[in-house]
């Protein structure tokens, strides 16, 4: 959990994924995990996340306390970098900032919502079998 302005937040809300990729945007390296949207995403879009400012942090056999270890030992890391290698790694980050500008995004997003078959206007049974309950019966009983 993580506690901003007074609110917990999981580590794999939308909250973190936006701010993994608001933070590549405007070209701050960020640290994320493969459980996450966000880090899923990277994962699929980008060979080479580290060199472009990503840190996905693999944790499919990890528990919590191994992605907050390494997550803090990457971010201490990037805190010790000498101010030419912090610009370095903020210059990274500007070739992924294009794929995930919202700009981009939500191009794809509605391309994607686009496919989706509408609604169809008369509700249809799913299946053959005549429910096991009346109208009128309980459930709770």
């Amino acid at each position: 959990m993580l506690e901003v302005k007074g609110k917990m937040w999981n580590a794999n809300t939308t909250f973190e994924n936006d701010v993994a990729a608001e933070c590549i945007v405007i070209g701050v390296p960020s640290v994320t995990t493969n459980l996450s949207g966000f880090g899923c995403f990277i994962n699929q879009h980008v060979e080479d996340a580290k060199s472009d400012g990503i840190h996905v942090v693999d944790r499919s056999f990890e528990g919590c306390n191994g992605f907050v270890n390494e997550g803090a030992e990457i971010l201490y890391e990037y805190t010790c970098l000498s101010g030419r290698h912090s610009i370095i790694a903020r210059n990274c980050t500007d070739s992924l900032s294009e794929l995930l500008d919202w700009k981009t995004l939500s191009e794809k997003r509605l391309a994607k919502a686009s496919l989706v078959p509408a609604t169809p206007s008369i509700s249809c049974p799913t299946t053959s079998h005549e429910s096991d309950y009346s109208e009128n019966s309980e459930l709770d009983d």
